[in-house]
């Protein structure tokens, strides 16, 4: 992409691959499971046209950025400590952070954690919970009984690697589509027996949407061929790490301005699950972006741009 430049700095104790694009006050984005920098490709030249400069990390275990073997090394203060690293390596002391998915997760914890780095947040996707009363597995095998969840598939480590790794092109294609507004209603079944496999509950596209191209699925294929999906999947097997370790999260109030952008067809969290959020975040915005699936960044960028900008441009000129 024309004007999207890439490096790799150090952050954290390990190495980082940054794509980034434009000059002006820093603005991080991170991406969610199972994505990398390239999902902000709309988005790093309008932020740039905007006057500000725009890094999309390959965020710890994905892409170009290095993969810890431990599964403890993905805990969310780790996650934190890289994004506070990239702060260092681009020279600033300040930064707006955007999250979507498990980039928002990273995101709603760095403004819990170091308000001093990051003034500001803008998550996507997944909202800002208050704590969980019991250990997040525990709550999740009580939800679930006998019907499959991810979530508890990926616990076992090694088990979803052995079905998705060796089917990456497949798994990128079914994810993106079924998680997305251009499936039918119900893309991601939610009926499957717990024995079943990730890929089970995805559909198969008769076509991509228009959204996503064949060289966009290429990239995202090339990517998870050569890396597998264990960095990713690691981070869910910290849930019950992250409650025991980082008990504030959830229970105290975020302080610093914070925008909430939902998807009105998002499959995976339904906007309605926002609704507690201004109890927890005393500046908060909201908007939703109609007709729009999981993926917000890749399927509605015009509409997310104008929506950023905006929100940017009014809080912070």
């Amino acid at each position: 992409m024309r004007d999207v430049e890439q490096r790799s700095i150090q952050t954290n104790g390990i190495q980082m691959r940054i794509a980034e694009a434009g000059e002006g006050p820093l603005v991080v984005l991170c991406h969610g499971f199972p994505e990398s920098w390239y999902s902000w490709r709309h988005q790093l030249p309008a932020l740039a046209a905007a006057g500000y400069h725009a890094v999309a990390p390959d965020m710890r275990g994905y892409g170009g950025t290095d993969r810890p073997d431990p599964i403890e090394a993905y805990t969310v203060m780790h996650l934190v400590g890289d994004m506070v690293g990239l702060l260092d390596a681009c020279g600033e002391q300040q930064a707006v952070i955007v999250g979507h998915d498990w980039g928002s997760i990273v995101a709603w914890n760095a403004a819990l954690i170091r308000p001093d780095r990051f003034r500001a947040v803008v998550g996507m996707s997944v909202p800002y919970f208050p704590r969980l009363p019991m250990r997040p597995t525990e709550l999740f095998k009580a939800a679930a009984g006998d019907s499959f969840m991810y979530i508890l598939y990926f616990q076992d480590p090694g088990k979803a690697e052995a079905e998705l790794d060796p089917r990456a092109r497949e798994t990128m294609r079914k994810i993106l589509y079924s998680g997305s507004g251009s499936a039918p209603v119900e893309g991601i079944r939610r009926d499957l027996p717990r024995t079943a496999g990730f890929l089970d509950g995805m559909r198969e596209p008769d076509k991509l949407p228009a959204w996503l191209r064949e060289e966009d699925l290429d990239f995202y294929a090339a990517e998870f061929e050569r890396t597998g999906f264990r960095g990713g999947i690691n981070w869910y097997r910290n849930f019950d790490r992250n409650w025991e370790t980082a008990p504030r999260v959830g229970a105290a109030k975020i302080e610093i301005p914070c925008l909430m952008v939902t998807a009105e067809w998002d499959p995976v969290l339904r906007p309605e699950m926002a609704a507690g959020m201004p109890d927890l975040i005393p500046d908060l915005e909201t908007a939703s972006i109609p007709r729009c699936g999981h993926w917000t960044q890749q399927e509605k960028p015009e509409e997310l741009n104008r929506i950023l900008v905006d929100w940017l441009q009014r809080r912070f000129c």
